[in-house]
Formats: structure tokens, sequence, C-alpha cells
């Protein structure tokens, strides 16, 4: 059935087929933006289900995250009646969305040869820890490794604090939308030429492509980039974070014009021509003052009022929120981002963008591991 979206619209993969293979998170998240933008989707999952339902909370919660939607059907791939129904659903679908270590798929003949040799047309998306050969191809890798791995802990964190993980999956996360955009790019040219093919990904590869502006800086200026905690070590103030009377605001304004604008906006055209503070490197050498400057115009008002305020000014400045806070502003500030069950009052996120003004705005049910048996609707006629 072709999925509408919340005005009604159809979607734009309304018709394809995407069959997912994976676990976790960067392959099921790949193949759940597939879904949200209508896509068909059939995950095949072991006897055992997807390993994040096997890890507590925080794996379930992985579930709900990048598996609404979609079909669960439940085949052991290492038998021969396994694989023979994998390949029968392989050979009509679209695109195939795997993430696995280099080289087992292949052993069970579900690698890219033999899915394209049986469907030429077929998208192979694939993605693993740390590439498909080379030196480092056989390791196995999660988010925290490619964190570490790429730079991206080296620089988070305080000057004088060990290296620090950003504080959740942000690796995994981007991954599956580097690997859904890569799947998109393959699709428009098999509509062209009828011809499908492998797109293919790491963490580490996604992590290092995460951080351009800072590698663009190191490659100029051959210094490597250090921790400096709040704060861009090159710009001020920028990201930095200030008390208000009521929690923190972050704010922006290093562009000499937005300088000038904040300081006419605080009353404090004092520190325009200050000569600690008349260009961004000498505020940048003298940042401590200037955040010791800035802290006593904020901390007596809310943090609401002067976002506002400098917002009005044009100047960038954010309330440092909490996820209750978050919800409370984003479930009405962007319909459909979060998905309510009218019964349950159960929510569940959407897609950060919309297609002609429309995204799915319906509750998605999260399938249990095999609730669509051994096959999916599309060949039982469901």
């Amino acid at each position: 059935m072709t999925e509408q979206a919340g005005g009604g619209g159809e979607l734009p993969l309304s018709g394809y087929r995407v069959v997912d293979l994976g676990q976790y998170i960067a392959a099921p998240g790949a193949a759940a933006v597939l879904g949200e933008l209508g896509a068909e989707v059939v995950k095949i999952e072991p006897p055992s289900g997807d390993q994040a339902r096997l890890v507590g909370p925080t794996g379930e919660a992985m579930v709900r995250a990048y598996n609404a939607g979609k079909e669960s059907i439940v085949l052991d791939l290492r038998s021969e009646e396994g694989k023979r129904r994998a390949l029968e659903i392989i050979a009509d679908a679209d695109v195939l969305v795997v993430n696995a270590r280099p080289g087992s798929l292949e052993r069970l003949g579900l690698g890219p040869d033999e899915c394209l040799a049986l469907n030429p047309r077929l998208v192979y998306g694939r993605i693993s820890g740390f590439g498909f050969d080379g030196p480092l191809s056989k390791r196995p890798g999660l988010d925290i490794a490619a964190q570490a791995e790429s730079g991206m802990m080296s620089i988070n964190g305080s000057r004088d604090s060990e290296p620090m993980r950003v504080g959740f999956t942000a690796v995994d996360a981007c991954a599956a939308e580097v690997l859904a955009q890569g799947i998109l790019a393959a699709l428009l040219r098999t509509g062209r030429t009828g011809r499908g093919g492998v797109v293919e990904t790491s963490l580490l590869e996604v992590a290092i492509r995460m951080q351009a502006t800072l590698w663009e800086e190191y490659f100029a200026s051959g210094e490597v980039p250090i921790r400096a905690g709040n704060g861009q070590p090159s710009m001020a103030p920028a990201a930095e974070v200030i008390a208000t009377r009521d929690g923190h605001i972050v704010l922006s304004a290093y562009a000499d014009s937005h300088w000038r604008r904040l300081c006419e906006l605080l009353g404090r055209t004092d520190l325009i021509e200050d000569p600690r503070f008349v260009d961004n490197a000498a505020r940048v050498q003298n940042r401590a003052a200037l955040r010791e400057s800035l802290a006593g115009e904020f901390a007596e008002e809310p943090s609401e009022l002067l976002v506002s305020r400098l917002s009005e000014a044009g100047i960038v400045a954010g309330v440092v929120r909490d996820y209750a806070q978050v919800l409370a502003v984003a479930e009405h500030a962007y319909p459909g981002l979060f998905r309510r069950q009218p019964s349950t009052g159960d929510l569940q996120l959407g897609l950060a963008y919309r297609v002609d003004g429309q995204r799915i705005d319906q509750f998605r049910p999260v399938p249990d591991a095999g609730a669509n048996g051994t096959q999916p609707k599309h060949q039982t006629g469901a």
C-alpha cells in the first residue's frame, strides 16, 4: 500500500521496496529514513532478533527509534531455507541495507556479487566499522571506536580534561543519514540507467568527514586541534555558554559587526573600542576577560527573554534546554517531528525535514521480531 504524508500527498519513495538486514543503529537507521520517505521496508531478523533487542533499555530505545513502520520477519540465514527465502525477497527489492563485518554476508551467499547477479537493479547499501578493504577492515567497530580513532574525542572536553566522547552515538546516527544519502543518489542513477550497484561507507569515514572544518583548519595551519571546552578556539565570542538567572544560554557574535551590535544592545559601547576586544584576534587572545565582561550583563535576566532580545538584534543565541523543555517547544513548532499515538500518548521522532511541506505525521508502530512471520506482506497478499 502506498504510504501517504500527513497532508495526503504521495511520498517520494512510495512504491519502492527496501530490505533491512541491519542491527543496532546505522543500517536500520538508513532503512528507516527510506521508510519515512515512503518506501516499504522489510526487516529480516535472525531467530534471536536484532541484537539491539537483547541489550536492555538502551537497545530497546534503538529498536523503537530506527524500526518504526517496518515489517519484521525472522529467517535463519545460515540455513538453506532461510537463505532461499531471503534471496526471494531481495530479488524484487529496490534496496538492500546491511551492516556486517566484511566477508560475513559473502560467506552466507548474500554478498553484493550474489545479490546483484540475482537483481541487477538492486542498490546494495552497506556499512561497517572500519571499511571493507584495507588494513583496518577486519576490526569490529562501534560508535565509540570511531569517535576515538577519528580525532573526535581528542577535541571534545575542556583543555585539562581527559578525551571525552560526544554524549550520544553521534557517529552511528550520522552514518545512518550518510548511507541513506548515498542510497538515494544510487537510486537516481538506477532510474536513469537501470543499473544498480554498491554504496558503502564506514563509521570511521563518517566520523572523519563530520569534522571537515577542523580538518581544513589543520591543513592550512599544521596545528593539531586541541580540546578547548565551550567556545570556538579561533573565534570569540563564539559558542559561549553564559549563566543566566534561570539557567544558561549560548551566544555567538564573533563577526565584528555582530560584536558591535551585541555591545550596543547591552549598553556597553565601551567594549567596542577596548583594545582587548577590538577585533576577533584580540578577543580570542583575551577570552577570559571577555567572558568576565559579558557574564555580569546576563546573570540577572531570564534565558527566554535574553534570547528573544538577542535574536531580534540579529545575534545568534539559544537557550540550553533539557529534553523535556525541547519537547514542549518543538512538538508545536515543528509538526510531525514528534508524533503522538492518540490512544496511549506514546511519542516517537519523525524525519527532520519535509518534502513539499509534508512528512508522515501519524504514529508508526514498532514491530516485534517476526511479527510478519517468514514472508513480507507483498508476497503473502496481506
